[in-house]
């Protein structure tokens, strides 16, 4: 492995990075304050083929590596949270599932909209008794002829919402009810189809200018073509999803950090206490010498996930410790520079204050640290 990024690689850093701060950083606070999604951003960053960025050109993404999407990740969430789940989610959970199992007629339909940022798409897993316990799916589709009739709800769900949701990929029950085997498959549901609805979107604690909300499919019919893959290994295609997704979710959470870190050390050095900056003082030293050490070496572990995921090698493990680890750094790492900050942390015009309320969903969404240190201990042989 390699630990310098490529020519390529950094021009795509910095490429994102201007982006971040000049397209994003002046409007993060207003749409976080207002609760408002960013249509326009999101239309830029399918401009500059980012929403696609880990798919194949013929499919109209971007081309691009693991490791370049773990890149592009971490630099949006260095400026918001919002902007960064929203591609997130919409790359790793709602494209992925079409792109590794959907078949070539699905592919072609979806892809190049989906990769264009013009259509967003969703992940439907998570139900009222179906969080940590995936395989307790309870929403049911029904095979009616050529067609799927699905019954249930879902909930958490992030992009199904908005003016340009496209589709969501569910996992639903479509065995017949008392086999002892729970048959789980994977189905396409067109936004707009009759039946499925999506509820009023959740008043959370952060992550304000993302879409999250429930849904419900009450007697919903899809045409039969609809099934994603092989009947009957929905559970573990979406497990495999999972796996992507933590890459992601881990390259938010030292995005996250990095960017608290960034605001803790600039108003260390021009904040003066007692005649001199407080960086000088050896309590402000430690604080950020320690955060730096430990970014740095999550951020390690985030590009050995991605790059493991690129050779094709097993990349379960340290996808589940990268996201373990950076979940929990970006909570301290937010926790410190409001600390550093004082008073003016508490402050909504600075952006700690956003980052640290955006912290804290990274233990909880994408398996929650429990659920990750199962999967670390099971891989261990624990």
């Amino acid at each position: 492995m390699n630990f310098e990024l490529s020519d390529d690689q950094k021009l795509l850093r910095n490429t994102v990075r201007e982006f971040a701060d000049a397209e994003i950083a002046p409007v993060a606070e207003r749409l976080d304050n207002d609760k408002e999604f960013p249509y326009e951003i999101v239309r830029k960053l399918g401009e500059l083929d980012l929403m696609g960025i880990p798919f194949p050109e013929q499919y109209g993404g971007g081309g691009g590596s693991t490791q370049d999407y773990a890149i592009v990740v971490e630099e949006l969430t260095r400026v918001d949270s919002s902007v960064a789940i929203t591609l997130c989610a919409h790359t790793s959970l709602g494209t992925q599932p079409i792109y590794l199992f959907g078949s070539e007629q699905q592919k072609q339909a979806y892809m190049p909209q989906l990769c264009s940022g013009q259509m967003l798409g969703a992940f439907g897993l998570t139900e009222p008794e179906a969080g940590s316990d995936a395989a307790n799916t309870q929403t049911r589709a029904r095979l009616n002829g050529d067609e799927w009739v699905i019954n249930g709800s879902k909930q958490f769900i992030t992009n199904a919402g908005t003016d340009i949701s496209g589709l969501v990929v569910i996992t639903a029950l479509t065995g017949d009810a008392g086999e002892p085997r729970r048959e789980i498959s994977n189905i396409l549901v067109e936004n707009g189809t009759g039946g499925y609805e999506q509820g009023q979107p959740y008043r959370k604690m952060g992550w304000h200018a993302s879409d999250t909300r429930p849904l419900s499919f009450s007697d919903c019919r899809v045409p039969v073509e609809n099934l994603v893959g092989p009947r009957g290994n929905g559970l573990k295609q979406f497990f495999h999803v999972l796996d992507i997704g933590r890459i992601g979710v881990a390259a938010m959470g030292v995005g996250l950090a990095q960017g608290a870190f960034d605001e803790a050390l600039a108003y260390a050095k021009q904040r003066k206490a007692f005649g001199q900056p407080i960086s000088r003082f050896q309590t402000i030293q430690a604080k950020l010498a320690n955060l730096a050490t430990e970014i740095e070496a999550c951020r390690l572990l985030v590009q050995k996930s991605a790059w493991l995921k690129d050779q094709g090698a097993s990349f379960s493990l340290s996808a589940a410790q990268a996201k373990l680890m950076s979940g929990r750094l970006a909570v301290r790492v937010a926790d410190q520079a409001v600390q550093i900050h004082g008073g003016y942390g508490y402050i909504e015009e600075y952006p700690v204050c956003r980052f640290y309320r955006d912290a804290k969903i990274l233990t909880i969404g994408e398996g929650t640290d429990e659920i990750q240190e199962m999967v670390i201990a099971k891989a261990l042989g624990a």
